[in-house]
């Protein structure tokens, strides 16, 4: 006998839920996340961004200011949209989303892992009746919707869903920082302990935000990503 909590282990239940989770987060997921900087390899470029302390700062800041308000507000509404049925919500919010991407570089990025995790979903069965029709209609499907009929077939709860999300972007743009600083490994886990306490929070702001608050003003961000697209060498697409 082995000890602790067998709960999920007949295929079903909380333990399941949890291994589901740790799959649709984790960066090995094949829709190409690891090579996006969102603007990141840019500021570096430009000396804002040069060592630990101020890859905090703006992956931080990205996070409280830009995020919560904005993109984490928009996958909440597309999680719960997916997991009640609501096609119209999730057409709504996933059009919404598409339209809020400042740059060439960051609607493509959108449209390429969104594209891609839904047809990862596919291949791996999870998509049933409702997602096949809304993936029919969401043409394109962005990342976030796409996230949420991912998390619709995985079983996956929307509040856990919401903030494996957060979690996904905030390892990405650590990871970028990681290399383009460039970081060492352990700089890097300290990224990730102290703004990974800052998830939370951020996820009770996009969940409680009106409608109408939300927003994606960020125009440091914005031009980030667009002067990244003719800067002369990068390891990143954006």
């Amino acid at each position: 006998m082995t000890g602790g909590d067998e709960s999920g282990a007949g295929g079903s239940g909380p333990a399941l839920a949890l291994v589901r989770l740790l799959q649709l987060a984790s960066p090995t997921l094949p829709i190409g996340a690891f090579s996006y900087s969102q603007g990141l390899e840019r500021v570096v470029e430009d000396g804002v961004v040069h060592d630990a302390a101020s890859a905090e700062a703006w992956i931080g800041d990205l996070l409280d200011l830009v995020l919560a308000s904005g993109e984490a507000a928009i996958a909440w509404r597309l999680l719960r949209a997916a997991a009640a049925g609501d096609a119209a919500s999730l057409a709504h919010w996933n059009e919404w989303f598409l339209a809020s991407r400042e740059s060439a570089e960051l609607r493509a990025e959108t449209l390429q892992m969104g594209g891609s995790l839904a047809k990862l979903s596919g291949d791996l069965g999870l998509v049933d009746p409702f997602a096949r029709g809304a993936l029919a209609t969401l043409q394109p499907v962005t990342l976030p919707a796409a996230w949420a009929l991912a998390a619709r077939g995985l079983g996956v709860d929307c509040g856990a869903a919401h903030l494996a999300y957060l979690w996904s972007w905030l390892e990405n743009q650590v990871m970028a920082a990681i290399k383009s600083v460039p970081l060492g490994q352990l700089a890097g886990q300290r990224l990730l302990l102290a703004l990974g306490a800052r998830i939370p929070a951020a996820a009770r702001r996009a969940r409680v935000i009106a409608d109408e608050d939300i927003a994606s003003f960020a125009p440091g961000f914005a031009m980030a990503s667009a002067r990244h697209e003719t800067q002369y060498t990068r390891l990143f697409r954006s």
